[in-house]
């Protein structure tokens, strides 16, 4: 039985999509599955939902902004995670480094531009939504900025990252990080834990049987 699809919907913007992708590579390696990484725009997320950010909707709220921190120590703590920083410029608009991410798919440097990206976003935090801070970063790390930066302001990648943001939204989405398995919908870095769970039942369920937890 073939595994199903598993998607990983990410924007840069997001700490928790950071600290979620720091243990993708591990479930893939238990579950032999691996993960479709699908840049979003998570400002148009939260427009198409009329969401808002947690630095907008906790401004003022007593002790939830603390819980989320100490949740967030507790994740670092499980997965001896050392390498995330706060960013002093947060929130950073990451339009034109989520049209880049699309256009690094399109012009196969995917993986070095998104590893790139994350690091000058949460591991040496810069000012990402500055062109020249962004141009001096990603030419640090052996990436092109130039022709990326052109390639993002052409249309079909424009409009590319509109339709995957538009579909996120369209099967459930409302932020980042978001999973799907199959058109099951999971949100959050710390439910990595179920989606792992239900990469496993499907891979071990009979057709026509319920999915089995791992033991």
């Amino acid at each position: 039985m073939a595994p199903p699809k598993v998607e990983f919907m990410f924007d840069f913007g997001s700490p928790n999509a950071y600290l979620a992708e720091l243990v993708i590579p591990q479930i893939e390696k238990r579950t032999g599955v691996k993960f479709d990484y699908v840049p979003v725009l998570l400002g148009g997320i939260y427009k198409l939902t009329n969401n808002r950010s947690p630095a907008d909707y906790l401004r003022g709220v007593r002790n939830k902004p603390e819980f989320m921190e100490l949740e967030t120590q507790r994740f670092l703590r499980r997965h001896n995670i050392t390498s995330f920083h706060k960013n002093p410029f947060f929130p950073v608009n990451t339009l034109q480094l989520m049209r880049g991410a699309v256009a690094a798919q399109f012009e196969g440097v995917f993986e070095p531009y998104f590893h790139a990206a994350y690091h000058h976003m949460w591991e040496e935090p810069k000012k990402m939504d500055d062109p020249q801070v962004a141009r001096q970063a990603f030419t640090t790390s052996n990436i092109d900025y130039d022709r990326l930066a052109l390639r993002a302001q052409e249309a079909d990648v424009k409009n590319r990252l509109i339709e995957l943001t538009q579909n996120a939204v369209d099967r459930g989405a409302f932020g980042s990080p978001t999973f799907f398995v199959g058109e099951e919908i999971f949100f959050g870095k710390d439910q990595l834990r179920d989606v792992e769970e239900a990469l496993v039942g499907a891979s071990t369920a009979l057709p026509g049987e319920p999915r089995k937890s791992p033991s």
